[in-house]
């Protein structure tokens, strides 16, 4: 595994080395040893999957608060513009945006570090993302601001998916970001 920083501290862009033969390919997309070496040292407590019928779906931007979560991020199938904010008032990077494209042809990751916000966009159809959570999930400490907020400027590339984005309720009516 290849832990590329990312513009966010603690924030890493995972590269999986894939090692193939005559049956196809092996890739490691996991190892606390590795993290470790990075300093993320983070244990794993409950995995969700997200699956996205259209392209065009936003999902974000959330958070849990006071008990934040870290996440690793990977795309099964298809591909999404993720996005990440930094909102830990007391890290050198505070207020900071990470934007990458996941696929599920990439064998890259993103490690979200607790204090982050994260969502996206999917890219295509049918897309499913694997989540890892460090947190179990708390209904009553879910946050999240609007996708849209300027002080951030994250580049949905909603000219790419084509037609009018696909968005919650929850997500659409959520404020701009409030420290």
């Amino acid at each position: 595994m290849i832990f590329h920083p990312t513009e966010i501290e603690g924030a890493f862009l995972i590269e999986a080395e894939s090692h193939r033969d005559e049956r196809g390919f092996f890739a490691r997309t996991w190892c606390s040893r590795q993290a470790a070496e990075v300093g993320i040292e983070v244990e794993w407590v409950q995995c969700n999957l997200s699956h996205n019928l259209r392209r065009g779906t936003l999902r974000g931007m959330h958070y849990q608060f006071p008990r934040f979560e870290a996440k690793l991020v990977r795309v099964e199938r298809g591909a999404i513009h993720d996005a990440i904010v930094d909102i830990r008032p007391e890290s050198k990077t505070y207020l900071a945006t990470v934007e990458v494209r996941l696929d599920s042809e990439g064998f890259q990751s993103l490690f979200v570090p607790a204090g982050c916000a994260h969502g996206f966009l999917s890219l295509e159809d049918d897309s499913r993302i694997f989540y890892q959570m460090s947190e179990f999930y708390l209904p009553e400490q879910a946050r999240g601001f609007h996708h849209a907020d300027p002080r951030f400027a994250i580049g949905w590339p909603f000219e790419e998916v084509g037609h009018p984005v696909i968005l919650n309720d929850r997500d659409r009516d959520l404020p701009v970001y409030q420290p």
